[in-house]
């Protein structure tokens, strides 16, 4: 099989695993780029995709951003504004534990896995992502809407985000009533679904939000590849349907991590 074809179903995940990690689409694309870039460059790391497939290709991008973290290699894409460039230092404080726990509760890699990408045992896996859900439940509390059209779902949500020290300041169905909340509530975070209930597009809400608040979205979908195209603005954080809590936990955790959020 040729390597594009045995890799292409598992960089949609990378790139979602990448921005997450580093806090912003175009920081994480530059690394997905340089993990593919290293991938035409070495024989052997394309015989180790061949063999392991997306243990291997998330080794190889763990082997970068180790570097960045390091110094050793420099974030191709520059961070936009001054605001970046301290929330990427900031981020620097403890990288391995954090992308422990995106590998596992976001990527859904075993521990045995995570490990092997990390260079690190199973049992350090382990004690690094229970550091990041500690750093995490220290985060500060903020004010969250929901865009969801499915009530049990919105209600699992809710019940998950106040259960972290947070307020549900709205919970909506449909795209205008998304502005209404925006403009009445001003949340500090946004959870959204892209299918909404009056046939209007979660992706259109986000972008009226986004338009007018600086306020960071993560979206939940049962089809996350579709949100990975290129084809338009994609989003940095991003969660698969049927959703496993503690994937919502860490990725809230994330976008709290490098985003200042509207105090409550």
């Amino acid at each position: 099989m040729p390597l594009g074809t045995a890799i292409a179903p598992y960089v949609p995940g990378l790139r979602r695993h990448a921005r997450a990690l580093v806090g912003h689409a175009a920081g994480g694309d530059a690394l997905v780029q340089a993990t593919l870039q290293a991938v035409l460059a070495d024989a052997a790391l394309r015989g180790a995709l061949q063999a392991e497939g997306r243990v291997a290709l998330y080794r190889a991008f763990s082997a970068i951003w180790a570097g960045l973290c390091s110094g050793r290699v420099p974030l191709s894409a520059p961070a936009p504004d001054a605001r970046s460039v301290a929330q990427w230092r900031l981020s620097q404080i403890m990288p391995p534990a954090r992308q422990a726990l995106l590998l596992l509760a976001i990527e859904d890699f075993t521990a045995e896995e995570a490990g092997a990408i990390m260079g690190v045992s199973a049992d350090e896996v382990a004690r690094m992502a229970e550091a990041a859900r500690a750093e995490i439940a220290q985060g500060i509390a903020t004010r969250v809407l929901i865009i969801e059209d499915e009530p049990l779902i919105a209600m699992q949500l809710e019940a998950l985000v106040v259960a972290q020290g947070h307020t549900v300041c709205g919970m909506v169905a449909t795209r205008a009533q998304a502005m209404e909340a925006l403009t009445r509530e001003r949340p500090g975070l946004v959870l959204a679904d892209i299918q909404l209930a009056d046939g209007s597009s979660g992706l259109d809400a986000v972008a009226d939000i986004q338009a007018v608040a600086d306020v960071p979205v993560i979206f939940i979908t049962a089809f996350p590849e579709r949100l990975l195209t290129g084809e338009r603005p994609e989003p940095t954080y991003l969660i698969t349907k049927p959703f496993r809590e503690s994937a919502v936990t860490c990725a809230i955790g994330q976008a709290l991590f490098f985003h200042a959020p509207m105090m409550v």
